[in-house]
C-alpha cells in the first residue's frame, strides 16, 4: 500500500510538474501579483494532487491543471479584488511638486520576473508570444475586466484554446464563451493603451538608452534623463496614486521627490513582464545601499514611453537582486 502510494506521488509529480512554470503565468495574468500566483499554484497543485487518484484522464492533464488553477483564481478575484495602476484609477497629476501619499490600502498590480513567463526557451516564437502577453500594460488592462470574461480572453487569445475547449474548462456553452470573448476584446481595446512598438531587447540602441539612464541616477544627473523620454512618457510609482505625463513633469518630479545626490542611488539590471527593469538601491546612513525601488521600463525606437516604479522592496528577492550593495 505505501509503495502504490509512493508510486502514485512520484507519477503526479513526474507528470504535473512540467506545467508548474506556464500554470504560474497564467495565475499571474489573471491576478495581476507574482506573489499571490504563486501561493494559488501551490494550492493548485495541492488539490490536484488529492484528486490525483480519481483523475481518470477524461481530459489531458494541463486542461485539468488549468481548470483547478481558473477555479482557484476566480475564488482569490472574488474575495480579494483587482489589482490596478495609478494610470487606471483616474488622470494624471500636474503638479509634481505637490507631496504625494501612499495608498498602501490599495492591492496594487505587481510585475513579475521573467522566468514566468511559461515560454520555451528553444522556440523563440513563444518567447515573443509570452512576452506580448505579459507586458505590464496588458496584465493591468486585464485588470480591468469582469473575471469570467478576463478567463475567456486568456484561454482564447493568449493560450490559444479552442472555443469548445474553454468551454469545457468553464462549464458553459461555446456561444457563451464566444459572446464573453467579444465583450472582453470590446472592453479591452477601450481601456488598454495604444499599442508601442517595443524595441527587442538586443536591439544595441535599447542597452545604450539603459545604460544612460542607470548612470543620470547613479550620477545624479537627472536632467540629462530628458533626452531619454519621449514628450508624452508616463511615470507612475506604485503605492502612489498620482501619475505623471510629460517628460519635463517627471524630470520635475524627480528633483521635487527625491532629488539624489551623486553614488546615493544604485541599480542593478533585471527583466520584468518581458521588459526591461532596475533594481534601484538607496544608501542609508551606514553607507550600505539598500532596495529602494524597482523600475520596469517600456522603451521604443523614440526612447522611454513608461516608467512603472515599484516602492514594494519585497519584489527583489522574486528577482534575485541582492539585499544590499
Amino acid at each position: 500500500m505505501a509503495n502504490s502510494t509512493l508510486d502514485t506521488d512520484h507519477d503526479f509529480q513526474t507528470q504535473a510538474d512540467p506545467y508548474r512554470r506556464e500554470l504560474l503565468a497564467h495565475c499571474y495574468r489573471m491576478l495581476g501579483s507574482i506573489h499571490d500566483a504563486e501561493d494559488l499554484v501551490q494550492e493548485t497543485y495541492l488539490r490536484a494532487w488529492r484528486s490525483y487518484g480519481d483523475f481518470e484522464g477524461r481530459s489531458s492533464l494541463r486542461t485539468w491543471l488549468y481548470r483547478i488553477a481558473t477555479n482557484v483564481c476566480l475564488t482569490a478575484i472574488d474575495q480579494r479584488g483587482n489589482r490596478p495602476m495609478p494610470s487606471g484609477l483616474g488622470g494624471p497629476t500636474d503638479d509634481p511638486e505637490r507631496p504625494v501619499v501612499a495608498s498602501p490600502e490599495v492591492p496594487w498590480l505587481e510585475p513579475a520576473p521573467d522566468a514566468v513567463l511559461g515560454a520555451d526557451p528553444a522556440d523563440p516564437a513563444t518567447i515573443v508570444a509570452a512576452r506580448e502577453s505579459t507586458r505590464l500594460a496588458f496584465v493591468a488592462a486585464l485588470q480591468h475586466l469582469p473575471a469570467k470574461q478576463r478567463v475567456v480572453l486568456i484561454l482564447r487569445d493568449v493560450l490559444k484554446w479552442r472555443a469548445a475547449e474553454a468551454a469545457e474548462l468553464l462549464g458553459t456553452s461555446t456561444a457563451a464563451v464566444n459572446s464573453a470573448l467579444q465583450r472582453a476584446r470590446a472592453q479591452l481595446e477601450e481601456v488598454a493603451p495604444l499599442r508601442d512598438e517595443l524595441v527587442e531587447p538586443t536591439d544595441p540602441a535599447q542597452r545604450d538608452l539603459l545604460e544612460r539612464y542607470a548612470k543620470a541616477f547613479e550620477d545624479a544627473d537627472i536632467a540629462s534623463l530628458v533626452d531619454l523620454f519621449k514628450k508624452d512618457a508616463v511615470w507612475e510609482m506604485p503605492p502612489f496614486p498620482e501619475w505623471y505625463v510629460g517628460a519635463d513633469t517627471i524630470i520635475r518630479l524627480i528633483l521635487a521627490q527625491c532629488d539624489p545626490d551623486p553614488g546615493e542611488l544604485l541599480t542593478r539590471p533585471a527583466a520584468a513582464n518581458g521588459q526591461p527593469a532596475f533594481g534601484v538601491y538607496k544608501r542609508d546612513e551606514s553607507g550600505v545601499h539598500r532596495p529602494y525601488q524597482l523600475h520596469v521600463l517600456s522603451v521604443t525606437g523614440e526612447g522611454l514611453t513608461h516608467v512603472s516604479a515599484f516602492f514594494d522592496t519585497t519584489l527583489f528577492p522574486t528577482f534575485g537582486l541582492p539585499e544590499t550593495i
